[in-house]
């Protein structure tokens, strides 16, 4: 993620800012929502989630200080110093590292969350849903947004890069996953899709995937 979110930081502009594959074509992407509050749409979705939440990919720290304003424990992590340093400033709890790296609380995380196509993190979805996994709580829920049914996308690993105008940013590798494909990731991984939510007045979807178990079998759309 330290490529994505610092290299968008650079890049914005007056131009807009396209996250490119190697093959051209202009994956997902939203660097202004980084930097907003939450949408009154997105505190719904946070005000259903059990603490304590690990925002992994934090980036500026938006969703960590949505989910701490109503009391509950938040915790971000991301690579990137720059993010880091504006999370910590607006009052976000946040360590700077990479999810792959030792973290607190393993096995105690009640929720964690995926968000902004995080999902996408180093290119390989069922490694990053195997750390959530070991990171989660016995009961817990990875919250993870994934592209809508109408997009046709399962899931793919891209080499990308940020563009803006003629200037780019490093190669580096990223994955898109849509609601069709999220299912056997998880299962992959040692999870499964609960539930997918639809978010229609921001054309957004999230899958919430827990660990296998009796009474947490009821995959539906919300």
């Amino acid at each position: 993620m330290t490529a994505l979110r610092e290299d968008a930081e650079r890049l914005i502009g007056a131009d807009p800012v396209v996250l490119r594959a190697d093959d051209g074509t202009a994956l997902p992407l939203e660097p202004g929502r980084w930097h907003a509050e939450p949408s009154p749409h997105e505190e719904a979705l946070l005000a259903t989630m059990a603490g304590p939440v690990l925002d992994v990919g934090c980036g500026p720290g938006r969703l960590v200080l949505g989910v701490a304003r109503r009391g509950e424990v938040a915790l971000g992590v991301d690579p990137a110093p720059a993010a880091c340093a504006l999370a910590r400033n607006r009052g976000a709890a946040v360590l700077q590292r990479s999810v792959f790296d030792p973290l607190p609380g393993a096995g105690r995380w009640r929720t964690i969350v995926l968000a902004d196509g995080n999902i996408g993190i180093g290119g390989d979805p069922v490694r990053l849903l195997r750390r959530c996994r070991d990171l989660l709580a016995p009961q817990g829920t990875v919250v993870v947004e994934v592209e809508g049914p109408s997009s046709a996308t399962g899931w793919r690993r891209y080499t990308v890069r940020l563009e803006r105008g003629a200037v780019h940013g490093p190669w580096f590798s990223w994955a898109v996953v849509g609601a069709q494909g999220v299912a056997g990731l998880a299962v992959a991984a040692g999870l499964e899709v609960l539930r997918l939510q639809c978010i229609a007045a921001e054309g957004r979807w999230f899958a919430h995937l827990g660990r296998p178990g009796p009474g947490r079998r009821s995959v539906a759309v919300a």
